[in-house]
């Protein structure tokens, strides 16, 4: 994959996110353009991309779906920040939402990206209802009480209990918060291509992987990685008394864990009868981000 490819559809993606909050007067809708527009890597869109592309979806027929995973992502982070949860004050370089528009509106905020994500795929024309209804129904799924909201519940409960801390736990917590969303990106491309359930399969295994290993690697980030580089705060999981790899296993067992993540999910991929060098590469920027 060259770098060309992230860089036109990373472009392609922010002119598509522009049109889906109005441009307004209006502080709520600039507390939402706040954070969705801001600096990020777009990896669930462009996981979405690269599945389609993988299986001969154009690019440009995903971006509705691509931009509904962004709207999801991008009112997590926000919710994720605020003074009840995480309270952060950094977030992809800038001061989080709550402190620019303050805790309600960027409550708000978020509540209007997540229901805008679903509207993104219910307009769509790219695809036929079926498949819309699908990837709606998939989305909702990965990000409620059954995907990414049960997660960062367990891994609210879980801090400051890390003398009760368990392998089955974290990975419980890794899976939901942060594995789920990116399955759903893979999978919803999955769909618009209408894969084989052979195919579907090994990208739901390759998924479940790299879910995994993003979180293992955001966790020795937080412990090594530089906040200037990052975007935000690093140290802050320990602060927290967060679950985490590092603070399970420590440092190294941390790294190898991550080449075994990297491994199994690079063997799922091979079984795929498909050109998956994309999703390899994609692969590969999650893995060895700031290392």
């Amino acid at each position: 994959m060259t770098q060309g490819w992230v860089n036109t559809w990373i472009e392609a993606i922010q002119i598509h996110l522009q049109r889906i909050v109005p441009d307004s007067s209006h502080v709520l809708h600039h507390s939402m353009r706040y954070s969705l527009l801001a600096d990020g890597k777009r990896i669930r869109p462009l996981l979405a991309l690269a599945t389609g592309r993988a299986f001969g979806v154009a690019e440009e027929k995903m971006l509705d779906a691509a931009c509904a995973l962004e709207c999801i992502h991008a009112y997590s982070l926000i919710h994720d920040d605020l003074p009840c949860m995480d309270n952060d004050d950094l977030r992809r370089g800038k001061p989080t939402n709550h402190k620019v528009f303050g805790d309600a509106m960027a409550l708000l905020a978020g509540d209007a990206l997540q229901t805008a994500a679903f509207s993104c795929i219910s307009r769509s024309t790219s695809f036929s209802s079926e498949i819309r209804i699908r990837m709606i129904s998939l989305l909702a799924e990965a990000a409620g009480h059954q995907g990414m909201v049960l997660g960062q519940a367990a891994d609210m409960e879980a801090e400051q209990q890390l003398g009760e801390m368990t392998m089955e736990k974290l990975r419980f917590i890794h899976t939901y918060k942060t594995g789920k969303l990116l399955q759903a990106a893979i999978e919803m491309g999955a769909i618009a291509a209408e894969v084989s359930d052979s195919q579907y399969h090994s990208l739901h295994q390759f998924a479940c992987h790299l879910g995994l290993v993003f979180q293992m690697v955001d966790d020795w980030l937080d412990v090594v990685g530089d906040t200037a580089v990052m975007g935000k705060m690093a140290g802050s999981d320990q602060e927290h008394g967060k679950l985490t790899y590092p603070a399970l296993i420590g440092i190294e067992a941390t790294k190898q864990a991550i080449e075994t993540e990297e491994q199994l999910a690079l063997q799922s991929l091979h079984a795929i009868d498909a050109d998956t060098s994309l999703l390899e590469n994609l692969l590969f920027l999650v893995t060895r981000r700031n290392r």
